[in-house]
C-alpha cells in the first residue's frame, strides 16, 4: 500500500517542488521508500511513498517507467490477478524486469490503453503519464477501496491519495462547500465526486480521469457498474457451491504477499468464513482479535477463540489501551474529509496493535452489502410487507408529526420518519443524523440561508430497481460502503502503515452477489445473510452462532455521560468559535442526558470542528 501525488499542466511549472511537498504528509501510507519524478518538459510531476508488499526489492521503486521510457506510473493498491495478467501479457511479447503488479499495470496500459482497468481485479488508485499521447490517465478501483482527490484550476491538475496533501499548498483556498456539509450532517459522509472543500473533488469509484495536456482539459468516465440482477433457475445448493469457490479463490489470491499476512478475526460470519478459506491454503495462519477492557458487551474474544481453535491458527489476542481524547484530535487530522463513524476509534486501535505483528491483514468488509447483512434490510422488508396497505398519505402524515414533535435522538424516530418514503421506488436513509429542520437550526447562526440539498442529492443517487432489497443493497454499496466503511478502514490502517484487504470485494464476488443471488437468499423480514449462512454450515463448526451480529463499535453514549470525554466534547462544541448554533448543540447535550442517543451526532459535530480548526478552514 502506498501514497500517490502529482500534477500535470500544459505549461511548465517553475516551482514544481511546492506542488510535491504534500507527499511528506503521506509518509504514513508508505514508510519503506519514496521517490519523485519530473517530466523533461517540466509540465508533469509525480511523488510516491511505498509500503513494500509485493517484490519488496528495489525493483519495485516508484515512480516506475515502462521499458521504452514512454510511460511513467505511480500506484497505490494491490492487483490480485497480476500473476495471471503477466502470463497473458508475456504471451503477447511483453517482458517484465520485476515481480511487481505495478509493472503489470504499465504493460496492461500499453496493450489495452484506457480499457486496461477492465482487466484489473484489485484495489487501486494509479496515475500513468503517457508522454507520446500527452495525457495523464488516473483510475480508481470498482468498490472505491483506494482514495483519490483532485483539484483542477488555472490549467493545472493536482491529485493525491489524501486531501491533506493537496491543501498543504497555501495558494489553494480552503473553504467549506455548503452543499457537501449539508450531506455530511444528513448522511454522515459526502457522496460521489463531491468534496467538503470548494474547488476540490473525489474521483468516484469505478471511474477514470483523463487530463489532455494538449488542450488542458479533463474528462471523466465510468468504466464499470454493478450488473443487473438476472432471474435464473440456479438452485440454492448450486449458488452456495459457487460462493464457496469464489470466496476461496479470492482469499487465495489475497494471501499472496512477500510479507506476513494475517486475518482480523472477530468470530462473526464474515471473518470466520475468510479464516476457513485461508486455512485451506496455508497451515501457518495468524489470526488477530482485539479486546477492549471494561466494555464486556463489545468483547468478542470467546467467539474468535472458537474459530481459531477449529482451524488451528496461530491466534494472537491483543488488548487495547484506554482511549484518550488526544486520539480524537489525531483522527480528525487523519480523516481530512470528516465522516460520522465513531468506530474509527477501535479501527485505529486495532490497526495500531496488529501492525506490530503483521504488515497485511484480511478483513470482512463488504459482506453485509453484498449478501444482505444489515439489520435495516430485514426491517425495511417487514415495513414493506405489513405497512404497504396503509395509504402513503397517512404514513407521510405520521412522519411529519414525528419530525415536528419527537426529540432528536429518541429511539425509533428515524424509523417513523422513514414512513414518508414510497418503498416501491425509494429507500429511506435510516442512519440519518440531522433532519432538514435540525440542520437548519444547527447552521442558522453562521448561515441564515442554509441550502437543504442532501435529500435531493441522495434521491438522485437512488438505484432504479423494482426490488426493495436490490435498491437497498446497491444504495449501500455505492454510498455507505465506499464513503464510510472503506474510508474508515483506509485512513485508520494507513495511519499505522498497515494494509487491510477485503476478499468480499473481489470483482467476481461482487458481480456474483448482485447478478446471480436472488433477494430471498440475501435477506427476508426475519433473516439475514441467508446464502452466507448456508456456507457457514458447510465450513464452520456445527455450534457456530451465525445469527450473532456485533459490529465494530464503542460505547460513545456512555462516554458522554460524564468525565473527560463529556468535558472535551462540551468545551469544543460550545466554544464561541464553533460554526454550529449554541442553543441547538446545548439541546443535543440535554437530550443525551435524558437518555436519548445523540452520541454519534455529537461525535459528528466534534470531529468536524476539530478538523476545521486543524486545517484552518474558512466558511
Amino acid at each position: 500500500m502506498c501514497s500517490i501525488l502529482g500534477f500535470a499542466s500544459q505549461n511548465v511549472i517553475k516551482d514544481y517542488e511546492k506542488l510535491l511537498l504534500g507527499s511528506k504528509l503521506l509518509r504514513h501510507r508508505g514508510p519503506d521508500d519514496s521517490g519523485e519524478w519530473l517530466s523533461g518538459d517540466g509540465c508533469v510531476g509525480f511523488a510516491h511513498n511505498r509500503l513494500s508488499i509485493i517484490d519488496i526489492s528495489a525493483n519495485g521503486h516508484q515512480p516506475m517507467s515502462s521499458a521504452n521510457g514512454d510511460l511513467k506510473i505511480i500506484f497505490n493498491g494491490e492487483i490480485y490477478n497480476y500473476i495471471e495478467l503477466s502470463k497473458t501479457l508475456s504471451n503477447k511479447g511483453y517482458k517484465f524486469h520485476s515481480k511487481t503488479d505495478t509493472e503489470v499495470i504499465l504493460a496492461a496500459y500499453m496493450e489495452w490503453g484506457e480499457e486496461c482497468t477492465t482487466f484489473l481485479n484489485g484495489m487501486f488508485a494509479f496515475a500513468i503519464y503517457d508522454s507520446i499521447k500527452k495525457i495523464l490517465f488516473i483510475s480508481r478501483d470498482r468498490a472505491g477501496e483506494k482514495p483519490i482527490y483532485y483539484q483542477f484550476s488555472n490549467g493545472i491538475l493536482r491529485f493525491a491519495s489524501e486531501l491533506k496533501a493537496l491543501i498543504d499548498d497555501k495558494s489553494l483556498e480552503r473553504k467549506i462547500n455548503n452543499e457537501s456539509l449539508d450531506c455530511f450532517l444528513s448522511m454522515g459522509f459526502i457522496p460521489g465526486d463531491r468534496c467538503i472543500l470548494d474547488g476540490f473533488n473525489k474521483l468516484p469509484a469505478a471511474h477514470s480521469l483523463v487530463f489532455n495536456q494538449v488542450n488542458s482539459s479533463i474528462s471523466i468516465k465510468k468504466y464499470w457498474e454493478l450488473p443487473v440482477n438476472q432471474k435464473n433457475n440456479h438452485s440454492e445448493l448450486a449458488l452456495t457451491e459457487e460462493l464457496d469457490e469464489l470466496l476461496d479463490n479470492s482469499v487465495r489470491l489475497q494471501l499472496l504477499a512477500d510479507v506476513p499476512v494475517g486475518i482480523l478475526l472477530s468470530g462473526g460470519v464474515d471473518s470466520s468464513l475468510i479464516t476457513a478459506m485461508a486455512s485451506r491454503h496455508t497451515n501457518q495462519l495468524k489470526t488477530f482479535n482485539v479486546r477492549f477492557p471494561g466494555y464486556g458487551k463489545f468483547d468478542e474474544t470467546a467467539h474468535a477463540r472458537k474459530i481459531s481453535k477449529h482451524f488451528g491458527t496461530e491466534h494472537i489476542e491483543l488488548e487495547a489501551l484506554p482511549v484518550d481524547v488526544d486520539l480524537l484530535i489525531k483522527l480528525a487530522r487523519q480523516f481530512d474529509e470528516p465522516i460520522v463513524d465513531s468506530s474509527m476509534i477501535p479501527m485505529f486501535m486495532v490497526s495500531e496493535l496488529v501492525q506490530k505483528h503483521c504488515k497485511v491483514v484480511l478483513g470482512g468488509d463488504g459482506g453485509d452489502e453484498l449478501f444482505g447483512g444489515y439489520e435495516h434490510y430485514s426491517r425495511l422488508l417487514w415495513m414493506n410487507k405489513y405497512l404497504k396497505f396503509i395509504p402513503l398519505f397517512f404514513r407521510q402524515s405520521a412522519a411529519l408529526i414525528s419530525d415536528r414533535t419527537l426529540p432528536i435522538g429518541m429511539k425509533g424516530k428515524n424509523w417513523i420518519e422513514s414512513l414518508r418514503y414510497d418503498l416501491n421506488s425509494e429507500v429511506p436513509l435510516i442512519a440519518s443524523y440531522f433532519d432538514p429542520a435540525n440542520r437548519k437550526k444547527l447552521m442558522q447562526g453562521s448561515f441564515p440561508e442554509w441550502p437543504l440539498v442532501a435529500e435531493d442529492i441522495l434521491s438522485f443517487r437512488m438505484p432504479q430497481n423494482p426490488e426493495l432489497l436490490q435498491r437497498a443493497t446497491r444504495m449501500d454499496f455505492n454510498n455507505y460502503l465506499v464513503e464510510d466503511i472503506l474510508v474508515k478502514v483506509d485512513r485508520a490502517s494507513m495511519l499505522n502503515s498497515l494494509e487491510i484487504r477485503a476478499p468480499f470485494l473481489d470483482r467476481n464476488l461482487i458481480e456474483f452477489a448482485f447478478k446471480k443471488v436472488p433477494s430471498h437468499l440475501k435477506a427476508t423480514s426475519k433473516n439475514k445473510k441467508i446464502l452466507l449462512k448456508n456456507l457457514t454450515q458447510r465450513v464452520l463448526p456445527s455450534d457456530f452462532d451465525s445469527n450473532r451480529k456485533q459490529g465494530f463499535s464503542i460505547p460513545i453514549n456512555d462516554w458522554l455521560k460524564k468525565g473527560k470525554f463529556r468535558d472535551f466534547f462540551y468545551n469544543i462544541l460550545l466554544d464561541p468559535q464553533t460554526i454550529f448554533d449554541r442553543k441547538t448543540v446545548e439541546k443535543l447535550f440535554k437530550y443525551q442526558d435524558m437518555g436519548f442517543n445523540n452520541g454519534e451526532r455529537l461525535f459528528a459535530l466534534l470531529m468536524f470542528e476539530l478538523w476545521r480548526r486543524e486545517y484552518k478552514i474558512s466558511f
